[in-house]
């Protein structure tokens, strides 16, 4: 079992390894410069990666992106091998992110709130108090009793 501190360097290896090789070393033309690799995680036992992306673009290119990745992962794990110098080269997972989506979905409901609070003041706009504008007794004002006497 590798220690978490290695893990986490092979993992930051990985990501730029692999960004690099997108960027630089793949030709193929639905991994252009759309596709941007968020995160990477490895297991505990170094064997396994998963590797984060996103695509800018519409679920056509996703779709492709994802094709494409698919068919670079061997490519793509040989740079990591030459590149980590580790016995044992961890296979390469890809998956699409869903950070994009929920930010839009977070951004979507904060739109809502927004809204809801413009309807909310422009409601309160003009409108008066229920009773008095200060409810509170002030001493000295007459209203109130004496309750030292009793």
């Amino acid at each position: 079992m590798a220690d978490n501190a290695r893990a986490k360097r092979l993992a930051d290896l990985i990501r730029e390894v692999v960004a690099q090789k997108l960027q630089r070393g793949i030709k193929d033309p639905r991994l252009g410069t759309h596709v941007t690799i968020t995160d990477t995680r490895v297991t505990g036992d170094l064997r396994e990666a998963t590797v984060f992306y996103t695509v800018y673009g519409d679920e056509e290119l996703r779709k492709a992106a994802a094709a494409g990745l698919e068919s670079a992962k061997g490519i793509l794990r040989s740079e990591v091998g030459r590149a980590a110098g580790v016995k044992f080269t961890p296979t390469l997972t890809f998956v699409a992110d869903a950070l994009p989506d929920t930010a839009k979905t977070i951004e979507d409901l904060l739109d809502k709130a927004r809204a809801s609070d413009a309807q909310v003041r422009e409601t309160a706009t003009g409108a008066s108090y229920a009773g008095d504008a200060d409810p509170y007794k002030k001493p000295g004002s007459g209203d109130e009793t004496d309750d030292s006497t009793e």
